[in-house]
């Protein structure tokens, strides 16, 4: 038998998404978000639900753009702090050691560290209660040459993203694959 844990925010794995946006004065800003991930295949489309109250709200607002960056093991730090603070206070991006990088495609920055960033035009809007869900369409996903693999594709295990525990407010990793997707399956079907 089951035991209720009430209605909660908890899903697992939960991605660590870093925010990227420029403000009204053209300064790049950068936020940790776990609220988010893909949301359709076609058009490509990416959401991410942040409060009214954060920075990076009225900054996709305005620029109608942002970036998706994945975070990993080796940034923890980086990525947390950017989460904690707030970029109407001071500049992320100088405290935390982290490098503006312009988008070539959309009005928004991403940080050179994080070795895969989506690029994202923003689509819609949908406000839900505390959190505003924005959803971009992905215009490009770009990935540093180390984190792919010798077929051609991004590899987690190189990439070594970060995972959120929304129960216990960890970070983890993840490990080896230990199943093939559309295919373990099949064995049952008949």
């Amino acid at each position: 038998m089951k035991k209720s844990a009430g209605a909660k925010t908890l899903l697992f794995p939960t991605p660590v998404l870093m925010v990227g946006t420029y403000d009204q004065a053209g300064k790049p800003n950068l936020m940790n978000a776990a609220w988010g991930g893909i949301c359709c295949s076609q058009p490509p489309c990416v959401s991410v639900s942040l409060r009214k109250a954060t920075y990076s709200y009225d900054c996709i607002i305005q620029r109608k753009a942002f970036t998706v960056g994945i975070a990993c093991e080796g940034k923890m730090t980086e990525a947390d702090y950017v989460g904690i603070v707030s970029g109407r206070d001071l500049d992320k991006f100088a405290v935390s050691g982290l490098t503006p990088v312009k988008s070539e495609l959309v009005d928004a920055p991403y940080a050179a560290e994080f070795p895969v960033v989506l690029e994202c035009r923003l689509l819609h809007v949908v406000e839900i209660g505390l959190h505003t869900q924005f959803i971009g369409e992905i215009m490009d996903v770009k990935g540093n040459e180390e984190v792919f693999g010798d077929d051609g594709q991004l590899d987690i295990m190189k990439i070594k993203p970060l995972i959120f525990d929304t129960s216990h407010r960890g970070y983890h990793g993840v490990t080896p694959c230990i199943g093939k997707a559309f295919s373990v399956g099949k064995k049952l079907q008949k």
